[in-house]
């Protein structure tokens, strides 16, 4: 299959910190590609990179022709890529319904995308006139992807869904993420391993700020060695 993304050798400092010094991965389209690596690594920075958050200043990062780097957020968002930001970054004070309507590109586009997002997340139709602030957690996680659904985004950059969330709420997500990945490319952060090796077909481990290695999660899941070396887990 082709790749949507390709991200080739980036760099990114934050301030005086060298955050990301070599990422390099691809992610096929149509796949869910997560990536790995102990708290610190670099993932989230790599996510944000690739989304216009921070600067990359070295490397290359292509998605469907299209050099992003140096582009601002608004463009890469224009050009088909949704981002859901970790600890979830909803307006508290506005309804579910506000929370949607926010995030169209153009009129008349949730109305358009609206028994698609109901259909993965029925809570939110139940809830649809709720203060975001009144949701669980859960469930503001699930606005917080429906909002990233509202445009039809090609790409999906989902930073931790399952952080936070009750195991049974962790099952529901995952198996929203199962069906939209049959809409969306998705490219995840995710630090439960049994999580992302459920719902992932491709990985890449980054350690340090590097991409330190690549592959199907199917093959990685026979290495307990690489697992236990890179991640902690078994």
């Amino acid at each position: 299959m082709p790749n949507i993304l390709e991200v080739d050798e980036i760099y990114t400092d934050i301030g005086q910190f060298h955050i990301l010094e070599g990422v390099s991965f691809q992610v096929p389209e149509g796949s869910v590609t997560v990536l790995l690596g102990r708290n610190g690594a670099g993932k989230t920075t790599t996510l944000r990179s690739i989304m216009g958050l921070w600067k990359p200043h070295r490397g290359r990062i292509n998605y469907q022709g299209a050099d992003l780097v140096g582009k601002p957020a608004y463009q890469i968002a224009q050009l088909g890529i949704g981002y859901v930001p970790e600890y979830r970054a909803i307006f508290r004070h506005l309804t579910v319904a506000e929370n949607l309507r926010i995030a169209e590109r153009k009129r008349g586009q949730l109305a358009e995308r609206q028994r698609f997002i109901f259909d993965l997340f029925p809570d939110l139709e139940r809830l649809y006139n709720w203060p975001g602030g009144q949701l669980s957690g859960g469930q503001q996680q699930m606005l917080a992807i429906a909002r990233a659904l509202v445009a039809e985004n090609k790409l999906l950059l989902i930073d931790e869904p399952s952080e936070g969330l009750a195991p049974v709420l962790i099952e529901q997500m995952m198996q929203a993420i199962r069906q939209l990945s049959s809409h969306s490319t998705v490219l995840l952060v995710e630090q439960n391993f049994r999580v992302a090796s459920q719902l992932a077909d491709f990985y890449t481990i980054i350690e340090d700020g590097k991409s330190v290695h690549h592959g199907e999660i199917k093959q990685l899941l026979k290495e307990p060695d690489l697992i236990r070396r890179y991640l902690g887990a078994a």
